[in-house]
């Protein structure tokens, strides 16, 4: 056994465009900051188009278009759409999985056998959603599982869940069969979330003594200067809620907490708002109504440009972070460095138990949970007098939070590792 200061970093990544999910936002932002720490990192990536990031060589790894599993998805994908014919659930109870994540696998492992003039100190396999396809991808690659940090952005399968969101999928056996297997191989389990290392470990006994905790980014780089959208008052109380309302995340307490509001506050209502930024969502009819009876009221009609929304919450008297009504929420938002970053009050809806709220503090003044109507009100309404008294300093110094999320934590983990055995 050898000592290897950990230098050189493969970052296997699902994705690297920071448009096309929360969950890439953040691989992205803890990609850059790994370079930014003075490591040596080279990126391949599966997002199918060509991607470079400022200073880190990135390959991207293309799709066998060639193979039986491809021809075979797209027969899928035709006889779904087009016919309405879905084979899907009855493929991935024979197979685990469906034909399009098989081929994607195997398209990964492909390109990475190509690699010849790499000899990574540790390789690390990023990934979003519910896919884990590098990690898949990784376990053909014996050579590396002493130096794979596996990094598990959310429990897996979806039975890992908590509730709301656990369900028993198709093919549950043969992914937690899978994940077993990269809880087995994997030298090292990242995971943003101290509460999620435990969530995990409570599913997947291998996982235990092989925790890292490196949380969602602060990426310190200048926003390029953008034109403020015309349903953003400058001169307003704003509260902005940025990101995808999944169906368990439901905002109708704020939003009838807010209309109290205005109503108890009359001079509140010519200038304050709500503001929801991201794609549409079940609530999205719903949405529609409410702005025809509350102007203070506003939702885009789709996702805004990142740049643009990260403009918005630094601009914003306030940003809120909501989760779903549950036990326990384990995930850290992806939204969270960022709302930290922007130095503003977070109006945090959750459960009591949350990776926001241990980070934050459980004397957190501005916590409750999502239907509780009555103090979501009063904390717009303190949040508000505050903000009356000095509309230039409603802020928050967050400064531990502010280093914890920097790249030089991250250096200090990394290198921490560094002093571990590489065989």
């Amino acid at each position: 056994m050898k000592k290897t200061l950990v230098k050189k970093i493969l970052v296997v990544a699902e994705s690297i465009d920071v448009e096309d999910s929360s969950g890439t936002k953040g691989r992205v932002a803890l990609i850059k900051n790994l370079s930014r720490a003075g490591f040596h990192v080279v990126v391949y990536h599966y997002t199918r188009q060509e991607i470079q990031l400022p200073g880190i060589r990135c390959v991207a790894l293309n799709e066998d278009r060639k193979s039986i599993l491809f021809f075979l998805s797209r027969l899928e994908r035709h006889l779904r759409k087009k016919i309405g014919i879905n084979l899907n659930p009855y493929i991935e109870r024979w197979l685990g999985f469906s034909l399009t994540f098989l081929n994607d696998r195997n398209s990964i492992t492909g390109g990475l056998r190509k690699i010849k003039d790499i000899d990574p100190d540790m390789v690390l396999t990023l990934s979003k959603g519910a896919s884990f396809r590098p990690h898949y991808a990784m376990l053909n690659f014996q050579q590396w599982h002493d130096k794979w940090m596996a990094y598990i952005h959310d429990p897996y399968p979806f039975a890992s869940y908590p509730r709301p969101y656990d369900y028993v999928e198709p093919g549950h056996q043969q992914k937690r069969k899978f994940f077993l297997k990269i809880a087995s191989k994997a030298k090292y389990a990242c995971y943003p979330s101290t509460l999620l290392a435990e969530w995990m470990e409570s599913y997947y006994l291998p996982l235990k003594g092989k925790r890292i905790i490196i949380p969602h980014q602060i990426v310190e780089e200048k926003i390029n200067t953008t034109e403020l959208p015309k349903f953003f008052l400058q001169e307003a109380f704003t509260i902005v809620h940025a990101g995808a309302l999944m169906g368990a995340r439901n905002p109708m307490g704020l939003i009838e907490a807010f209309k109290r509001f205005v109503k108890e506050v009359p001079e509140a209502a010519a200038n304050s708002q709500l503001l929801f930024l991201g794609p549409e969502s079940r609530y999205t009819e719903e949405f529609a109504k409410i702005k025809k009876g509350v102007p203070q009221f506003y939702s885009s009609d789709g996702n805004l440009p990142f740049e643009q929304v990260q403009t918005l919450q630094n601009r914003a008297a306030v940003n809120v972070i909501l989760e779903a009504k549950g036990p326990i929420s384990p995930f850290l938002p992806g939204k969270f460095p960022h709302c930290i970053q922007a130095r503003k009050p977070i109006l945090l809806l959750g459960p009591y138990y949350s990776e926001s709220r241990r980070l934050l503090g459980n004397d957190y003044p501005w916590w409750s949970e999502i239907d509780d109507e009555e103090r979501i009100k009063l904390n717009i309404s303190k949040l508000y007098k505050s903000w009356l008294q000095n509309k230039s300093s409603l802020s928050e110094g967050y400064g531990e939070l502010l280093n914890y999320l920097s790249v030089m934590h991250l250096k200090r983990v990394i290198k921490k590792i560094g002093n571990y055995d590489f065989t």
